[in-house]
């Protein structure tokens, strides 16, 4: 059984905006079928609205087929859950949402780079509940045994 995750909004664009950082490396090993990432619609939603801002868009020369093709291939190959706002732990409510999915999702890591939900003793009170560790980029592809080329 694959190692179920969810991977933070954040890094999906990072992996898009530099091909050459821990988020892309991460993408790879995505594709590769490393891990499993669990996802919600929410999560998507926020990904696509973020991808297609002017100011990310234009300054980083992204183009809708880019933007789409890492949509459709998270969309396809995750685990999807459904959401009912029942989290409200986070100082940014958009915070919640990426809590409630990898509860959902029973999911094993989190991936991310917010601080808020890194460093907040009662998000990450929260999550040792379920079992469910908070990790960086570097430090999930630590756990999934992938050698970084950074």
């Amino acid at each position: 059984m694959a190692i179920k995750a969810v991977i933070d909004t954040n890094i999906w664009v990072s992996a898009l905006l530099n091909p050459h950082g821990y988020p892309a490396q991460l993408r790879k090993a995505f594709e590769a079928g490393s891990f499993l990432p669990v996802v919600s619609a929410p999560m998507l939603e926020e990904m696509i609205d973020v991808l297609n801002r002017p100011r990310i868009k234009d300054k980083y020369d992204l183009t809708s087929e880019e933007i789409e093709e890492l949509v459709i291939l998270i969309e396809e190959r995750s685990e999807h859950v459904l959401l009912e706002g029942k989290i409200a732990l986070c100082r940014d409510k958009d915070d919640d949402m990426i809590l409630e999915t990898a509860l959902n999702g029973k999911a094993k890591y989190l991936v991310t780079r917010d601080n808020d939900i890194k460093f907040d003793k009662q998000v990450s009170s929260f999550l040792k509940q379920y079992d469910i560790s908070v990790k960086t980029v570097a430090q999930f592809m630590d756990a999934l045994n992938i050698r970084s080329t950074k």
